[in-house]
């Protein structure tokens, strides 16, 4: 099958004037029955977060939608940590 060729993703948004310490975490994993899930969690920095998986029947579906997201994210304040 195909092999995802996306790393992790792993992007904060920090202020703390406003004691904001978020993340948000973007990966593409195989997922059931052959299609591929996009996982994100996101939460407060060192606590559990909340784990979201949408399906996708492939790859590089699943991929253009974490691109979205991540572009979106980052719109909104978050950069991407290396």
């Amino acid at each position: 099958g195909e092999a995802s060729a996306m790393p992790v993703v792993t992007l904060h948004r920090i202020d703390r004037t406003r004691n904001m310490h978020r993340y948000y975490l973007l990966d593409v994993r195989p997922h059931l029955f052959g299609a591929w899930g996009l996982v994100r969690e996101w939460g407060r920095i060192g606590q559990p977060g909340r784990l979201r998986v949408d399906p996708y029947p492939t790859a590089a579906q699943a991929e253009e939608r974490m691109q979205v997201q991540q572009e979106a994210k980052q719109g909104r304040g978050y950069a991407h940590v290396a």
